[in-house]
């Protein structure tokens, strides 16, 4: 789970602008993060199918996110890519 001041720090460094909140690419950089942290987590507790459930979902939910900055904004869509160090 992200606390407050993790949260804070991945959306300074993903914003686009001051008050940049909800853009695709902070979207995706939240996901990314909780992703790890889950991910990290399931693999210690191996029979947690429903943070597993969850996980699922935000994984999907972070490739839909991509696929719309790909198809609109195919530069920001590399941007965030290589920021995060996704390969897609």
């Amino acid at each position: 789970m992200l606390t407050t001041r993790q949260k804070t720090k991945v959306i300074k460094e993903t914003a686009i602008h001051d008050t940049d909140t909800g853009s695709p690419e902070v979207q995706v950089a939240i996901l990314s993060k909780r992703i790890t942290e889950l991910t990290g987590h399931l693999k210690k507790h191996k029979k947690d199918n429903h943070s597993r459930r969850g996980l699922l979902g935000m994984v999907a939910d972070r490739q839909t996110h991509l696929l719309y900055l790909k198809k609109n904004h195919p530069k920001r869509y590399s941007t965030i890519i290589k920021k995060l160090d996704l390969k897609k």
